[in-house]
């Protein structure tokens, strides 16, 4: 039987955002034990009961709770950092929450993607302490296409909680982005470039900021994109490994970015894809 241990200053707090499955729950299994409370974060209420009943099993004393929260609402993640400070002291964040190409239109996938990250660094950034670490899913996707810096779509992008972010963006991309994949693109663009605007923010407080930009990952989002895009196949084929990635294996990675041992690193990229640049280019 595990005893619960009061809460207080002193108690460790992660969060888990997308948890209820895939690789927001595979990094949730790897953040068991090295925080005292874990709250664990998603859209669909049962998905996340369940992840909580899972990880509540584990021999190790950190006691898990659900909350179900769109990451797009301000009052839910005002409530979600409320409750952290009433816990205790926020050590990990691995944010995974987010949508994909086949799921929404251009305008959600934006909001969803990237403003959202904004909106929960936001409600977060007053809790960083020394030792604070989180950690953004991104995507290989931010890579491809035209990745030349256009002073308009950076002025755009440095700024994701503009009341009049989407009509920037569109303006300053074109008619493009209102295909869902180049928003996908966009949006995880995004948020490698607020991953170093918040590593700076946060520095000062001795907290630290990094993304993960994985490749094509066995999950079941991963499995509807590429049902609907068959040239995620020939990438994986292409790849220097020539295989899909596994969820554990990115949690392994943001595991790692969470730690103590990423103690320097913060305000960068790093790029999980099996290989499939590397293949790219070698072609």
């Amino acid at each position: 039987m595990t005893v619960e241990k009061e809460a207080g200053p002193m108690t460790s707090v992660g969060i888990v955002t997308g948890a209820g499955r895939g690789m927001g729950l595979e990094c949730a299994r790897r953040m068991v034990g090295t925080v005292d409370r874990l709250l664990l974060v998603d859209l669909d209420k049962k998905t996340v009961s369940t992840a909580v009943e899972e990880l509540s099993t584990s021999p190790h004393a950190t006691v898990v709770e659900p909350h179900t929260l769109d990451i797009t609402d301000r009052d839910g993640l005002a409530g979600l950092a409320a409750r952290v400070r009433e816990l205790g002291t926020l050590r990990a964040v691995a944010h995974a929450a987010g949508i994909s190409p086949t799921m929404a239109d251009w305008r959600r996938i934006l909001t969803v993607d990237l403003v959202g990250t904004a909106l929960l660094a936001d409600a977060l950034r007053p809790l960083f302490t020394q030792g604070t670490a989180m950690v953004c899913f991104a995507s290989m996707a931010a890579l491809f296409g035209d990745t030349e810096p256009r002073p308009a779509t950076e002025a755009a992008l440095a700024d994701p909680l503009d009341e009049h972010f989407l009509d920037r963006i569109r303006e300053a991309v074109g008619p493009d982005i209102e295909d869902p994949g180049m928003a996908y693109t966009w949006a995880k663009r995004g948020v490698q470039r607020f991953v170093q605007r918040e590593a700076v923010r946060v520095g000062a407080a001795g907290g630290r900021v990094c993304s993960v930009s994985p490749g094509v990952v066995a999950t079941p989002q991963g499995r509807q994109e590429a049902e609907h895009h068959p040239s995620m196949r020939a990438l994986v084929r292409q790849s220097a490994l020539g295989r899909e990635g596994r969820p554990e294996e990115l949690a392994a990675v943001v595991a790692f970015l969470l730690s103590d041992e990423a103690s320097f690193l913060t305000g960068t990229d790093i790029l999980v894809d099996g290989g499939v640049r590397a293949g790219l280019a070698a072609r």
